[in-house]
């Protein structure tokens, strides 16, 4: 049975119930080790384009419009391997991605989350 796929800071820290930590942002986060990160796998490759990222500068106003364009970057074929990635890890038990966004909440991560949730039910179902 796939556990579910949450969403956090990576500057909270760990946690024994975060399960693989997956690193869901294009850069490194600023003032985090590797080694203090305590990451999993750093999957850039589903995060949003560095053009979305930027175009919606975590404007809480733009955050309908920034997820509408992100769930639709989720299709594209560069984002399939890391997502399904992802899906496979979830497959075995919980994971936990990992965003240094402050409001995160509004951010790619929560997105992201929301979309694997319902990719891993989805999963299920055809099993």
């Amino acid at each position: 049975m796939a556990g579910p796929i949450t969403y956090r800071r990576i500057y909270e820290g760990v946690s024994p119930q975060d399960g693989t930590r997956v690193l869901v942002d294009r850069l490194w986060p600023r003032g985090v080790s590797k080694e203090e990160a305590h990451v999993d796998e750093w999957l850039r490759d589903v995060a949003p384009s560095t053009e979305l990222r930027r175009w919606y500068g975590h404007d809480p106003e733009r955050f309908a419009e920034f997820r509408r364009r992100y769930l639709a970057e989720l299709d594209d074929p560069g984002h399939r391997p890391a997502a399904a990635r992802v899906c496979d890890l979830a497959a075995r038990g919980k994971v936990t991605l990992l965003t240094a966004t402050k409001d995160v909440d509004r951010s790619g991560a929560a997105v992201l989350a929301e979309w694997l949730n319902h990719a891993v039910r989805r999963r299920r179902q055809h099993a």
